[in-house]
């Protein structure tokens, strides 16, 4: 593989995952699918650049430049900026902020120093703090089966609104997520299409050609690159 991924958990109530990748070498991999958004921090060619990043609900197959380096600020499902909303940044409707100078941004009118992988979550509690990212908690509701505080549909509104997606997309999405990692950690086909609780085998393939771009059997081999993959625990 020519992307090298290291990630780790956080203990910030908004931050899913913080990861950082590099690139050894140019080539094609495949972005699959995925339901959180991100702030991601490039830096290539001497310039360092912040992309808010919005979910992508297929796979693609994208084109990666030699000696990038990346770091990622991944954010739990229900916590959202206002002033860009998932659902306007999903499938690829990226946002560049502006840089400031070589070590900072502009966000709502004032600079920023650009996070990295170890102060990733002062960084997210800064703009919690001024109120540039918030959770709506009706996300973590549905996810979790929780008892509603207003009716169903607007509670799907909610989580349509928080994060650009609707629950039955991010339930699909997971799940094709969570059976990629079976796979890759040594699963049959037949036992992940079981423990991942997909209908048969071609349920299964329809479901990852579709959000991780390659059939099981290329999953097992582990020729194709992909974009960030963590263990994914389904709710």
């Amino acid at each position: 593989m020519f992307i090298v991924f290291d990630d780790r958990p956080s203990d910030s109530p908004f931050v899913e995952r913080v990861w950082r990748s590099h690139s050894e070498r140019a080539g094609p991999f495949h972005s699959i699918a995925a339901t959180n958004w991100e702030m991601v921090v490039t830096r290539y060619k001497g310039k360092t650049t912040i992309t808010v990043r919005g979910p992508e609900s297929r796979a693609t197959t994208i084109d990666c430049p030699a000696d990038g380096e990346w770091v990622g600020v991944r954010f739990k499902l229900g916590t959202f900026m206002p002033d860009f909303p998932a659902g306007s940044l999903r499938d690829g409707r990226d946002v560049n902020l502006p840089d400031a100078s070589n070590r900072s941004f502009w966000l709502n009118g004032s600079a920023w120093e650009y996070p990295d992988f170890e102060n990733a979550e002062t960084f997210v509690k800064r703009l919690v703090h001024d109120g540039l990212i918030v959770r709506d908690l009706a996300v973590e509701a549905i996810l979790r089966g929780q008892p509603l505080k207003h009716s169903l549909r607007s509670a799907q509104r909610h989580f349509l609104g928080a994060t650009g997606l609707t629950s039955a997309a991010v339930r699909q999405i997971e799940r094709a997520r969570h059976a990629t990692n079976l796979l890759k950690q040594g699963h049959s086909i037949l036992d992940t299409v079981h423990e991942a609780g997909y209908f048969d085998q071609p349920h299964l393939t329809r479901s990852l050609k579709y959000f991780i771009g390659q059939t099981p059997t290329r999953i097992i081999s582990g020729d194709e690159q992909l974009s960030f993959l963590y263990k994914t625990n389904l709710s």
